[in-house]
């Protein structure tokens, strides 16, 4: 039976950066996955009532900008066409059903930065999901390890964060600073397109 390693690589992408996918490529090399699927929240429920939102299919649009000319790297609208809260153990269920289906075996790595990997247990169905994927903890640099419940399977992977993150570009954008460093032009063009971050200046 064929063996597909997958990685998931779920987030708002409010907007996606470079911090991502230099995690998404030291994720798929380390561990040797065939694909990472940066699957787009349409409902990130955790953030609810924090802040303003993107549209989902703007954010998804402006994944695919990003990692257009990364092989191995896909972009997944499932959780937008999915509707609802977004759970990544849903992801997980889903992408098992279809690896069965097509005759597939399929292992599940579930890609995480340290600073979200302690507050796993807050996940939606944190025990099912435990048993679906085994965690990739992208570690940053003199960042202590984080200590996880002894349900999770975790491998790390290093080397694969840069000083960014997506608060940070919201801001060099609603003030109208050079982010060339921080993300891809096609990602700035959808932003200026859509008039996006406006709220943050």
């Amino acid at each position: 039976m064929p063996r597909a390693r997958v990685g998931i690589y779920g987030g708002t992408f409010d907007p996606p950066h470079r911090g991502h996918l230099l995690a998404a490529t030291k994720a798929k090399a380390q561990l040797g996955l065939d694909v990472v699927l940066f699957v787009v929240a349409a409902d990130p429920w955790q953030k609810r009532g924090t802040r303003p939102l993107s549209p989902a299919e703007v954010r998804m649009e402006m994944v695919e900008a990003l990692i257009a000319s990364h092989e191995g790297l896909e972009a997944s609208g499932m959780e937008i066409a999915r509707g609802g809260p977004s759970y990544s153990v849903d992801t997980a269920r889903r992408l098992c059903e279809e690896a069965r289906a097509a005759g597939e075996d399929l292992e599940l790595y579930l890609i995480v930065g340290a600073d979200l990997a302690g507050q796993l247990e807050t996940w939606h169905e944190p025990e099912e999901l435990a048993a679906l994927v085994t965690v990739a903890i992208v570690e940053r640099d003199g960042e202590p390890e984080v200590p996880l419940h002894p349900r999770w399977r975790s491998v790390k992977v290093t080397g694969g964060t840069i000083d960014a993150s997506s608060t940070m570009l919201r801001s060099a954008l609603a003030e109208g600073l050079a982010v060339d460093a921080l993300t891809d032009p096609g990602v700035i063009r959808i932003v200026e397109a859509h008039d996006l971050y406006h709220w943050a200046r």
